[in-house]
């Protein structure tokens, strides 16, 4: 065995090291809170993907869908087949396209019924609340409701909170929090949404 390969070697066992501790120090089985946040472009995907990954399982998912809900959407399309997903979408879609706040409020209210519902079942094993991030800051929810929903969850129940700027309480309550920065955006530069890649 040569140095390159001794050095490797003995860095590998360093990390495997490092690793196992970590593994034997994760003793604690419960749900999570995720929030998935920044200016990035991703979050979204990020939260389908973990909804595939569970429906994989068999588990029960609900994804409540705030902002983007009246827009194509391939993972939607693809996965409503399942029966252990539902979805629900806020009427109005875009906030910025409808310029109503007390039909926004209203859209909001009504679809928040669907979070709550689902929040408060232990047979659902994850929740997405996609973009109520917006729906905080517009002033549309009320932070102190979200946060009690959340906390009085199923202990089982894992929860993914995406969109931008979340709330410093959401950020606290949270086990994972992951902020998708945006290095460049082709948007930006007049490139088109793609189907099937942006939606």
């Amino acid at each position: 065995m040569n140095d390159r390969d001794t050095r490797h070697r003995q860095a590998m066992q360093k990390l495997k090291s490092r690793v196992d501790e970590k593994v034997a120090a994760a003793t604690e089985q419960r749900g999570l809170l995720l929030v998935f946040t920044g200016n990035g472009k991703g979050k979204t995907t990020a939260a389908w993907g973990t909804v595939t990954r569970a429906l994989g399982y068999g588990y029960r998912v609900g994804v409540v869908q705030f902002i983007k809900g009246q827009w194509e959407c391939g993972e939607r399309e693809r996965l409503v087949e399942d029966a252990n997903l539902e979805v629900a979408i806020m009427g109005t879609g875009f906030t910025w396209e409808t310029q109503n706040r007390e039909a926004d409020t209203a859209a909001c209210q009504e679809v928040w019924a669907d979070a709550e519902r689902m929040l408060a079942d232990p047979g659902v094993y994850l929740v997405v609340l996609d973009e109520i991030t917006y729906m905080l800051k517009f002033g549309y929810l009320d932070i102190a409701t979200v946060r009690r929903a959340i906390e009085n969850r199923p202990t089982e129940q894992t929860v993914i909170v995406t969109g931008r700027n979340a709330h410093r309480d959401l950020l606290a309550m949270a086990d994972t929090v992951t902020e998708m920065q945006e290095v460049r955006h082709a948007f930006n530069a007049g490139l088109q949404a793609r189907r099937g890649i942006d939606y």
